[in-house]
C-alpha cells in the first residue's frame, strides 16, 4: 500500500479547524493563517517549508498547548503567534498574488461586515 499526500494531511478536517479559528481570532489575525494554509498545499512550495507550515499551523488549531491560553489568557497566546511568525517569514517568498486574492476573497465571505476604507491625508 503506498502513501500519498492525500493520506498524510486530510485537507478538509485541517480547513474545518481553520475556519473554527477563524471566527474567533477575526480577520486580521486570520488572514496570514490562510496564506500560510495555501502555501502549505501549493505544489510549488518545497516539502521542507510544508512541513514546517504545516507544524505551526497544526500547533495553532489542534488542542495541544505549551502555555494553556485558558489558564493564563495573554501569556497563552504567544507560543502560538511565535510559530506562525516565524513559519510566516520563512515561507512568504511563496505566497503569491493568486493566494493574496483566494485569502481576500475567504476573508470577504466569512467577514462579510467588514467594510475597505481609504485614508485620507489632511
Amino acid at each position: 500500500m503506498s502513501m500519498n499526500k492525500r493520506n498524510f494531511i486530510n485537507y478538509d478536517v485541517f480547513w474545518d479547524k481553520l475556519s473554527t479559528f477563524a471566527i474567533k481570532a477575526g480577520r486580521v489575525t486570520t488572514r496570514p493563517v490562510l496564506l500560510l494554509f495555501f502555501v502549505m498545499k501549493s505544489k510549488d512550495t518545497p516539502k521542507a517549508d510544508k512541513l514546517l507550515v504545516f507544524s505551526a499551523l497544526s500547533y495553532l488549531v489542534f488542542p495541544i498547548d505549551i502555555l494553556d491560553a485558558k489558564r493564563l489568557p495573554i501569556i497563552g497566546w504567544f507560543d502560538e503567534i511565535a510559530s506562525i511568525s516565524v513559519a510566516y517569514q520563512k515561507v512568504c517568498k511563496h505566497i503569491t498574488p493568486e493566494m493574496e486574492t483566494k485569502v481576500d476573497d475567504i476573508l470577504d465571505r466569512w467577514f462579510p461586515e467588514y467594510t475597505p476604507y481609504e485614508l485620507i491625508a489632511d
